[in-house]
């Protein structure tokens, strides 16, 4: 092989990795927000798990879309009578983003990034 195809390889490789990264830290913050908003709305733990794990799988369906992930749970939320504002959610979601981030890296730092059917 070339040098130019050896790196272009290499580029498509990074994608790869860069893009399967992206998708363990999205579903890794689904699954965050869900129990935060479990916790919130005052469910017990087996029910808090289940709504995080509907949430991952409802966000597979629809990777990516934030905008159809912070309406459900805020509409979760305000049926419950929590007292949040759209900004105040949207912050959350930030943050756990960065959280899951942070999550990610460090496992794969370790050698143990799970597989994708244990993130969520």
């Amino acid at each position: 092989m070339t040098n130019m195809a050896n790196r272009a390889q290499g580029f498509e490789a990074q994608f790869g990795n860069d893009l399967e990264r992206q998708f363990r830290v999205v579903h890794r913050r689904t699954k965050l927000l869900g129990l935060w908003a479990a916790e919130v709305m005052g469910m017990p733990a087996p029910e808090a798990a289940a709504y995080a794990r509907d949430l991952v799988a409802s966000e597979v369906a629809d990777f990516g879309r934030n905008k159809d992930l912070h309406d459900k749970v805020f509409a979760d939320l305000i049926a419950q009578g929590v007292d949040l504002s759209d900004h105040r959610l949207l912050r959350k979601m930030d943050t756990l983003l960065a959280v899951a981030r942070q999550q990610i890296a460090a496992e794969e730092e370790e050698g143990a990034a799970p597989a994708l059917a244990r993130v969520g």
